[in-house]
């Protein structure tokens, strides 16, 4: 697949797609896995382009063929939607679309409604919008690192010296160092991006953890079970434990963070130490000795110092051991020298702040080498655990079809060559309960019925246009290889759903023939089609529509692959324009119940003509009015 293959993608559309995203396939990816917000973000792209782009390489471009169509369906699928539980799904959901194969969805939904099985915190995998310190030095230009860090190209008088400025790099190709020096990591061209660009790998792991986590113990068994075999990953589960353990690292920056404040702490108590020791101790001197003294100072601080230096050197020797053994725990030898040892003594900066470099260069170093080891193994992982990833976002589009046809008690319709028959069916969109309904025409529906045109007729607010968007739902639905809401169904394969809405009004001389010049080629063609229209008569005058109707409907009626079914007040005069007998069903209102609420039996009476109900809605608001309105309905009610 080519983006240019699809409706509305010409080379311009594809170069600017291609260029933001960096390949050709990581836009179509990002089609099939119905994340349009991400397409809509390129300049020049609506999100309603977006989604049209994806539904095109979804499902079948032309099955929703008019604009009524194409509502129902976003309907059915928000609603679907709803079952969801995570955005991923939801908006993989959201272009869902019917497809010519519907036999690999047909068995694997009818699975996911047998499974009560859920799954949380999934999201499609992404790449970490970051940049890293580390330099990459190829000869041959590595273009899609290039937003992720510095990539650099050596000229023919570099040698791998020129780039020991950096502290981190990866130098790829022949001619790197032989000793690889802390920090850099030398490879072969032929190299992964993932293992050119370390950090890169496992920041994908660390960002994509809680999903990945899934992948690690996704569960075993029979029917919906087995999807989840190929992509179960429990060999994962030590890696990402792994990643999460960074005690190597982290000991090193606790000894550090503890070191400075453990040494002013100890010097302290060095202090203390000597003057408790000194507490005891007297120098008794002679007159000679004091005479010595004032001839020679040093004398008298020999004496003083042989005096007190075991207390110093004790002193001195316990705090050192205490700080060699904190630098002991993470490998790093401790020098005698951390204290001065002239009273009164003193931290050694020039020697702490040396330890203090080691270990950040050790933590620097182990941080490295955890992240190179850890990228040498996630690499090869990468590749499945993110198709594994995008194929359970998928696994979860069915579980959650599931779910919503379990909680409609939805079940999978039989697909038949021609018609459509239902029992029971539940439109599932209008508020409060759903009576169920029974209708069928064309080939698939009970003898008596199979006829492939007809005409519905009835009360108004009787649920004629619901029947038609019930109708229109179970077709859709099953086009997309979905079970519909109803007890029993069977749909009829076709290439086109036509829905035509009620018309707001008289049309102009202009808007009329563009209307017809459309109605006309949609009943006149070969393909297989059900079209459901509702009162088309409302397009132009009464006299005129039921003669325009008439035409319509003999033309559709000779094309053997159509089913139309027309919702209207005009079927005496659609009949007579006709010349001929045409099937009529009814929904009839029988009164007002207590609430003054039609009685309404809801599904339609077959080669029945219902009336419209205009004098039990005039009897109803001559109950709800008052004052002079109430005498306005009394009056017109009397000439019912």
């Amino acid at each position: 697949m080519v983006l240019k293959a699809l409706p509305g993608v010409g080379a311009g559309l594809a170069r600017k797609l291609t260029d933001h995203f960096g390949t050709e396939d990581r836009v179509l990816q990002l089609l099939a896995d119905g994340q349009t917000e991400i397409i809509a973000e390129v300049e020049g792209v609506s999100q309603k382009r977006a989604d049209n782009l994806a539904r095109s390489l979804n499902g079948i471009e032309d099955f929703l063929a008019t604009s009524e169509s194409v509502r129902l369906h976003k309907e059915l699928i928000a609603s679907i939607a709803q079952h969801a539980l995570n955005p991923s799904t939801r908006s993989r959901l959201r272009n869902l679309m019917p497809v010519k194969d519907i036999s690999h969805r047909r068995k694997i939904i009818s699975q996911a409604m047998d499974c009560d099985y859920e799954i949380r915190n999934l999201r499609i995998p992404s790449e970490v919008e970051k940049n890293y310190d580390r330099v990459i030095v190829s000869k041959n230009p590595i273009d899609e690192l290039k937003r992720f860090c510095r990539v650099l190209t050596p000229s023919e008088q570099e040698t791998w010296q020129d780039y020991k400025v950096f502290k981190s790099v990866t130098w790829v190709g022949p001619d790197g160092p032989q000793q690889t020096p802390e920090g850099w990591l030398v490879v072969p061209e032929s190299s992964t991006v993932d293992m050119i660009l370390p950090e890169k790998c496992v920041g994908w792991f660390e960002h994509n953890r809680q999903s990945l986590e899934i992948l690690t113990s996704l569960p075993q068994g029979d029917g919906f079970f087995e999807h989840f075999d190929e992509i179960r990953m429990p060999q994962l589960r030590d890696l990402l434990d792994e990643m999460e353990n960074e005690a190597d690292a982290e000991a090193i920056a606790s000894v550090r963070d503890k070191l400075w404040p453990l040494a002013k702490e100890l010097e302290k108590r060095i202090h203390n130490e000597v003057d408790q020791a000194m507490q005891d101790v007297k120098l008794d001197l002679s007159g000679s000795d004091m005479l010595e003294a004032l001839a020679d100072a040093a004398s008298l601080q020999r004496r003083l110092a042989q005096k007190t230096s075991d207390a110093i050197e004790q002193a001195i020797e316990t705090a050192t051991d205490e700080i060699a053994t904190l630098l002991t725990s993470v490998g790093v030898r401790c020098p005698r020298s951390i204290f001065k040892s002239e009273w009164p003594t003193k931290v050694d900066r020039t020697t702490l702040d040396g330890i203090d470099s080691q270990l950040e260069e050790l933590w620097k170093t182990t941080q490295s080498d955890r992240l190179i080891s850890l990228a040498r193994r996630l690499a090869p992982m990468k590749p499945k655990c993110e198709k594994s990833l995008r194929k359970l976002v998928e696994l979860d589009q069915w579980l959650t079809i599931g779910r919503w046809a379990k909680s409609v008690d939805a079940s999978m319709p039989e697909m038949c060559d021609h018609g459509i028959e239902i029992k029971d069916g539940r439109h599932l969109l209008i508020d409060g309960t759903p009576d169920p309904v029974d209708y069928g025409m064309g080939r698939c529906a009970k003898s008596g019925d199979q006829q492939s045109i007809a005409l519905l007729t009835g009360a108004n607010s009787g649920g004629k246009t619901t029947m038609l968007e019930l109708l229109a739902h179970c077709t859709i639905l099953a086009h997309m290889g979905l079970p519909v809401p109803a007890k029993i169904a069977k749909i009829g394969r076709i290439e086109s759903l036509h829905v035509l809405a009620k018309a707001g009004g008289t049309q102009s001389a202009g808007a009329l023939e563009q209307t017809l010049l459309q109605l006309a080629q949609v009943v006149s063609n070969d393909d297989s089609k059900l079209i459901l229209a509702d009162e088309l008569e409302a397009i132009t005058e009464p006299g005129a529509g039921a003669r325009i109707i008439a035409g319509m409907l003999e033309a559709a009626e000779s094309h053997e692959g159509t089913c139309m079914l027309l919702v209207t007040h005009l079927a005496p005069s659609i009949i007579n324009a006709a010349g001929k007998e045409l099937r009529t069903d009814g929904i009839e209102a029988r009164g007002l119940d207590e609430n003054l609420e039609l009685i309404v039996d809801r599904t339609p009476r077959r080669n029945y003509l219902a009336k419209s109900t205009p004098e039990l809605i005039v009897r109803r608001l001559v109950e709800r009015s008052d004052g002079e309105a109430k005498d306005v309905f009394k009056s017109i009610l009397g000439r019912f």
